[in-house]
């Protein structure tokens, strides 16, 4: 018998919490309570050795319904293009010019957060419109 696994999803990125943030506010995730004992997570990241700070965030769904998002910092930068990447489904159920202005309205609110707007892949016989981005580390991104 098939079980059900919860998923986590991870980010190699120098700037964990700066990352995590970007993607609560396209995603409306929240930053998790921080460990008992701490006021916040400045006071729970400044209780860990020097190495340690600022190594890692989460986003997670405060409904539990989507994917606990993970943030590592890493020492390289990105060289090459994603080889996974996330869909965010801003256009779920239109076509058209109704599709394309719901996903220019979805990407002006992501640029002023600091994504960059990347290609418009236009409607074939295959695919409906969807915009190529990128979050605020160059990690790609579509609008769907």
């Amino acid at each position: 018998m098939t079980s059900l696994r919860q998923v986590q999803i991870t980010f190699d990125c120098a700037e964990p919490e700066r990352v995590a943030r970007f993607w609560c506010e396209v995603l409306g995730y929240v930053v998790p309570p921080p460990p008992e004992g701490f006021a916040d997570w400045a006071a729970y990241d400044g209780s860990l050795p020097p190495e340690r700070q600022g190594a890692g965030f989460v986003a997670m769904d405060p409904t539990g319904a989507g994917p606990r998002l993970y943030f590592q910092r890493v020492p390289e930068g990105k060289v090459v293009k994603n080889r996974v990447h996330l869909d965010v489904r801003a256009a779920t159920g239109l076509v058209g010019e109704e599709r394309l202005a719901a996903l220019e309205a979805e990407c002006a609110r992501l640029v002023a957060l600091g994504a960059v707007r990347g290609q418009l892949l236009l409607a074939d016989e295959y695919n409906e419109s969807c915009l190529n981005m990128q979050d605020v580390e160059g990690n790609e991104f579509c609008l769907d």
